[in-house]
């Protein structure tokens, strides 16, 4: 690994508004570019929109998916890295093969797409379908993994792609303020959202309580901890299908300390300097490399509560978290 400079973003996606959402990540790109960024990173599904697709037909969906890399959607990624120098990371809709897929696509200026990763537990509707492999790609220097929201949330999935070597893991999300049972979670209401130049302070502590950022760092930091990895987190604020996201893009270091973290009330973007001296002390690296893999047995079984597709057959469709 050596030194690289990466942004992590958050903006309020439309749904459905491809070439909006697109306008706001050339904006956002031109902006960390020219704060030395190297690689500039958005949230999943950020170019066609993500939850309201719970409520769409099999046709519906499909109609906003497209090829990847063949598709307008990438093109145009592309066409926003090389304008700005900089390498593109964003979300969209892969149509391949008879199957959507969640998809998180990696261009750089020159070489076009370098990488893309297909959800593995793919949430939000039975229509979309779980990839099958974890996703490690080497740029610039860098070795970088690519887990989609729920991913993250397995901890499996974090120390396999620490296994196959990345050291920086791209994390996109759309989270936070959703019903939960955990106590002090569930929604914030459009009414704290819309008043928040009036009263920002009641906007940022719901934001930054159980229902937010007080639940992310519960776990994400440890992630990053236990694997000895830098993970770019990204995530939409605002009004988001309907629902209201708090935002919270943030880069932790191998220590699962903050480095930057977008704190603005609405667009943001932040720049930090992923060095390899803390990967190279980080426990999680040395935790790594201690496993004792003739115990983990257990962890190979066949998971009865998956179904064919490989979806948690009740759960999935009751927590989004």
């Amino acid at each position: 690994m050596r030194s690289i400079r990466i942004a992590a973003t958050q903006f309020s996606p439309l749904d459905r508004d491809k070439k909006r959402n697109l306008e706001r990540i050339d904006a956002l790109t031109a902006q960390a570019a020219a704060d030395g960024a190297e690689l500039v990173c958005f949230h999943e599904c950020c170019i066609p929109g993500y939850t309201f697709l719970e409520n769409l037909s099999r046709e519906d969906i499909e109609s906003l998916a497209e090829p990847v890399p063949s598709g307008s959607s990438v093109a145009a990624l592309i066409e926003i890295a090389k304008r700005h120098n900089a390498g593109v990371a964003a979300g969209l809709l892969e149509l391949a093969d008879g199957e959507i897929y969640n998809t998180y696509v990696v261009v750089d200026p020159d070489q076009g797409v370098i990488a893309k990763h297909r959800k593995i537990h793919a949430f939000v509707s039975e229509h979309l379908a779980c990839g099958d492999e974890y996703t490690v790609f080497d740029w610039r220097g860098c070795r970088f993994g690519i887990l989609i929201c729920y991913d993250c949330n397995l901890v499996e999935n974090p120390r396999m792609t620490a296994m196959l070597g990345a050291e920086i893991l791209l994390a996109p999300h759309v989270t936070g303020c959703l019903p939960s049972p955990m106590p002090g979670r569930g929604l914030v209401t459009r009414e704290v959202w819309e008043n928040r130049e009036a009263d920002p302070v009641r906007c940022r502590q719901e934001f930054d309580g159980p229902k937010g950022r007080g639940w992310l760092m519960r776990w994400l930091p440890a992630r990053a901890y236990d694997n000895g990895l830098y993970i770019v987190y990204t995530n939409p604020i605002g009004d988001e299908s309907g629902t209201i996201k708090g935002g919270g893009s943030v880069i932790l270091d191998p220590f699962g300390e903050v480095l930057e973290e977008c704190r603005e009330l609405g667009e943001d973007v932040v720049t930090a300097t992923l060095t390899p001296e803390k990967r190279e002390v980080a426990p999680g690296k040395f935790y790594v490399q201690a496993r004792r893999p003739e115990l983990y047995q257990k962890f190979v079984e066949p998971n009865p509560d998956l179904a064919p597709d490989g979806k948690p057959v009740i759960w999935w469709k009751k927590h989004r978290q």
